[in-house]
């Protein structure tokens, strides 16, 4: 892929308590490398990553990885507002770390209006729960009743073994590729969250997007309401 093209940027933000594994996260995906000691990150880091979302739609995905600690929590709150996708992660071995979920939600969501935000629940370090030893204390089941709450999908990975980690993102990148073609995430004027190359051609897909199936006459067939 050429990376100087690109039709679309969406800029994520990395949200969680300190600890939970945002950056090793971030080293797995964007450079499939895992240390076992990373620092931890002290205001705000910087990643960038392409991706094809659709077949012909190339994203430019730039990813703010936050500070979970409370004394920089003034620096990383600047950054929602910008943001268009938001990966809340926790720490399945960490019972506080998925407790805190909901407050980073509800903050980033008070503070981003009139735009949308759309999330992904991660739980991290699911290497943690194997069949002779198992340290996490959240399970699949509470993790995925939360993120139904919340409307939200869930996804469970490892950063140190990469199980799921791509997937993670497409995930999240996919639900944002969506809202754009729904209506639900808008291109504003003097907001980065999202930036389009060709305008344009995002009409064009929004019409595919809602096109309906046609009788042999040319006409729109009905869709049914239900089913």
């Amino acid at each position: 892929m050429d990376l100087s093209l690109w039709q679309y940027q969406f800029r994520i933000i990395m949200l969680g308590d300190s600890t939970v594994g945002k950056s090793s996260l971030l080293k797995r995906y964007t450079e499939d490398a895992f240390l076992e000691n990373i620092n931890q990150t002290v205001g705000v880091d910087f990643y960038v990553h392409f991706l094809e979302v659709a077949p012909g739609v190339r994203i430019k995905l730039q990813f703010w990885d936050t500070a979970g600690q409370e004394r920089f929590r003034s620096v990383t709150r600047s950054y929602y507002r910008n943001s268009v996708g938001g990966l809340l992660v926790f720490d399945v071995t960490n019972r506080a770390s998925f407790d805190h979920v909901k407050d980073w939600h509800d903050e980033v969501c008070e503070r981003v209006v009139p735009h949308r935000v759309m999330f992904t629940l991660l739980g991290h370090k699911s290497d943690c729960d194997t069949d002779d030893h198992s340290e996490r204390v959240i399970s699949r089941e509470e993790a995925e009743k939360l993120a139904s709450r919340m409307g939200m999908p869930y996804v469970e990975a490892s950063a140190k073994t990469g199980n799921n980690v791509q997937e993670a993102f497409d995930v999240l990148s996919r639900r944002i590729y969506d809202g754009l073609l729904s209506g639900e995430v808008e291109l504003r004027e003097g907001w980065d969250g999202v930036k389009c190359t060709t305008p344009q051609g995002l009409n064009v897909q929004r019409e595919g997007a809602a096109g309906q199936p046609q009788t042999a006459d040319g006409t729109k067939r009905k869709k049914k309401c239900c089913g």
